[in-house]
């Protein structure tokens, strides 16, 4: 497992040594990881929001059916 440090003011400190019972490790490890899951979804929320300003929607006449028969005439 890899090793960080963190730093706080000397209040905290004293408040955390205050509640030995607490792992301080596992409550940074759970902040951390809840963190990075919002900035995950966040990402997903932006991604599907630029997937979503780049549909291009075909004009009200546009038919697929035509533009694949003029292909298969072609061919």
């Amino acid at each position: 497992m890899a090793l960080i440090t963190v730093r706080v003011d000397e209040e905290t400190k004293r408040k955390m040594e205050a509640l030995k019972h607490i792992n301080w490790s596992e409550v940074v490890r759970e902040a951390i990881r809840r963190v990075i899951e919002r900035e995950e979804a966040r990402n997903l929320a932006r991604a599907v929001l630029l997937n979503e300003r780049n549909v291009i929607v075909p004009d009200p006449d546009f038919s697929s059916v035509r533009v694949i028969r003029a292909w298969r005439e072609r061919g």
